[in-house]
């Protein structure tokens, strides 16, 4: 039987271990995907931690992937109605089996809280089968939405990876006007794509909060105005620096994209009075943290949404954003890392302590 090499998290707190699994037979309507890229991002850090609840361990992590399709059984079709072929080169939607019936998905129009979803390279384990992309195939699950890439390089498109769809649902929900002055708190992959979107649908002015230098550098080359280093300067210091780039008033819309609780806070506290905040950086729980309901919240008459995921269409729309050679000349100043499925620890520590700003899985390293 033919064996497919995958890097493998066994449990939490484990090394990644390399093992050849075997590969499966099709279902109808399915498909072997041959991958050349997978991503590498915080998910994946806190997959190895165990801070995430209900992951079916062991499981191969990489829920945004590219590649080809190389063995199809049946018919898979793209949002056009148009069949795949086999050879076709190909990213699909992470999240599957949402449901299109519940109240999450038809009343409350809020499908990334649909109660049945299914996510690759984090709520499926290996014993769904290849169903994370730090492997050499991954299993195109029947009903798995896979969306065209065009003649768009790899890694440009990878360059803008699971950030490209997260960040394009926040900007979504910030609801960003024309000559808006914006704030980005994060200088991870979520953040730089954050400004990006941010200018594109009119913001004149993109501030950036984060760490460390290198990141930010790439913040300002992908049109960051300004930004400052949180090492360097404390939460007053932070809060001085934006009234002083904002006439004194705070930011229009403010982004938060950092994983930390208390940057939250400081989100409400860098915004205007009567502005936006958009919280799009907690997707894991890293605890409470206190702020003033009145001096933050209500006496500010501020405007706080929360951002959870993303859908097919911040998918598909990214996609068509990277395939555009000018839209998405951005992302081809960010410095990506290939690793091996070797070398996937390494690939976890290099994010994790931010040495790297974007780091690949590539499995024919």
């Amino acid at each position: 039987m033919p064996t497919v090499r995958t890097a493998i998290i066994p449990r939490p707190d484990a090394d990644v271990e390399v093992r050849d699994v075997p590969e499966p037979d099709l279902e109808p309507d399915s498909a072997l995907l041959d991958v050349e890229l997978s991503e590498v991002c915080g998910t994946d850090i806190y997959l190895q931690q165990g801070r995430l609840a209900g992951v079916p361990y062991p499981l191969i992590p990489g829920h945004v992937s590219v590649g080809r399709l190389g063995r199809i059984r049946g018919t898979l079709l793209d949002v056009e109605g148009q069949p795949f072929a086999e050879g076709d080169r190909v990213t699909f939607l992470d999240v599957h089996k949402t449901c299109n019936a519940c109240y999450q998905c038809l009343v409350a129009r809020a499908s990334t809280r649909c109660p049945h979803r299914k996510v690759y390279g984090i709520t499926y384990g290996l014993e769904d089968g290849l169903c994370g992309g730090w492997s050499e195939k991954i299993y195109i699950k029947p009903g798995t939405l896979c969306i065209r890439l065009g003649d768009v390089d790899f890694e440009t498109y990878m360059a803008g990876g699971c950030a490209l769809p997260t960040a394009l649902h926040a900007v979504d929900r910030a609801g960003i006007a024309i000559g808006d002055t914006v704030l980005v708190l994060g200088s991870g992959p979520v953040g730089l794509a954050c400004v990006v979107f941010a200018k594109m649908v009119g913001a004149l002015r993109v501030l950036c909060i984060g760490a460390p230098e290198n990141r930010l550098e790439t913040a300002r080359t992908m049109g960051a105005d300004a930004t400052l280093n949180i090492e360097s300067h404390d939460e007053s210091a932070r809060e001085d620096w934006v009234r002083q780039h904002t006439n004194g008033r705070g930011a229009d819309v403010t982004i938060e994209a950092t994983g930390a609780p208390v940057a939250v806070v400081q989100a409400m506290r860098c915004t205007r009075d009567a502005g936006r905040t958009v919280v799009v950086g907690q997707y894991t729980d890293h605890g409470e943290v206190a702020f003033n309901p009145h001096v933050d919240l209500n006496k500010k008459h501020l405007d706080v949404r929360g951002c959870w995921g993303s859908d097919f269409s911040h998918f598909y729309r990214g996609a068509q954003i990277m395939m555009d050679p000018v839209r998405s000349r951005p992302w081809g100043s960010m410095k990506l890392d290939r690793y091996g499925l070797s070398q996937a620890n390494d690939a976890l520590a290099a994010v994790a302590s931010g040495r790297v700003v974007k780091a690949l899985i590539d499995p024919k390293r």
